[in-house]
């Protein structure tokens, strides 16, 4: 079984790192590691460097940002999986992909998704606890109704159906690709297992730009969804949040 593993940064110094040292140190060997920089202009692609013996394809150019980067590593993509580990995030232990490769090696047929659970880490790479949303049991395209319920890091999607991210969604795609990759899946795969490491700094875009963020999902769970549904389910998002 074969994974591909795909790196998207910009201007990365400060954590390209760590994410490095963890896909190019996994004990499982058959695998591919595809880079897309958007172009860095600090230090990011002279760390690279360093372990350009280990990376299979360096893509280094502008792009229309995060997810048309995405689509560019897809392209790309020869593995059997695809799984997005992003500049600061880590698989949670070396042998991640040795342990779910023994478990898919003992099913009948590879599973259209694979997933597991998330730690978050800080920037000093301390794990300070698990992502508020866990993964449920049995995992399917209607459990994105309660919120993005997996890890995009966490969250592995066989490459015969793993479409191209739609880019008219600029904050929340992953969202909408994870949900149409499920549709597509015959098999979903739980590993109950941490499998990646999440970093949580505080700067991402979906941060930055919140409401916008919510607007698309709100947008992408109506496509899915329709729209009685997803009212009802952001009603009870806002009645969780007053509680909290």
């Amino acid at each position: 079984m074969k994974y591909t593993i795909i790196t998207i940064c910009y201007n990365a110094s400060a954590t390209i790192e760590r994410t490095l040292r963890s896909v190019t140190g996994q004990t499982w060997t058959d695998k591919e590691y595809i880079i897309v920089d958007g172009a860095s202009k600090d230090s990011t692609l002279e760390i690279i460097s360093r372990y350009r013996d280990n990376i299979d394809i360096l893509v280094s150019e502008p792009d229309k940002g995060l997810y048309d980067a995405m689509n560019k590593g897809l392209k790309l993509a020869t593995g059997d999986y695809v799984l997005f580990m992003n500049a600061g995030d880590r698989f949670h232990e070396d042998t991640t992909l040795e342990q779910i490769a023994a478990q898919v090696q003992k099913l009948d047929k590879l599973p259209g998704v694979i997933y597991g659970n998330t730690a978050l880490t800080n920037m000093a790479g301390e794990i300070y606890g698990m992502r508020r949303l866990n993964p449920p049991e049995h995992l399917d395209w209607k459990s994105f109704k309660n919120g993005m319920l997996v890890c995009h890091q966490a969250f592995y999607a066989r490459r015969d159906i793993a479409e191209p991210y739609d880019l008219r969604y600029r904050f929340s795609a992953d969202v909408d690709w994870c949900i149409r990759v499920m549709k597509k899946a015959d098999t979903l795969h739980n590993t109950h297992l941490i499998v990646a490491d999440y970093l949580e700094d505080g700067s991402g875009v979906t941060i930055d730009n919140r409401k916008a963020s919510l607007k698309e999902r709100f947008a992408i769970m109506r496509r899915h969804y329709g729209l009685p549904s997803t009212l009802l389910h952001h009603a009870w998002f806002a009645v969780r949040l007053l509680f909290k």
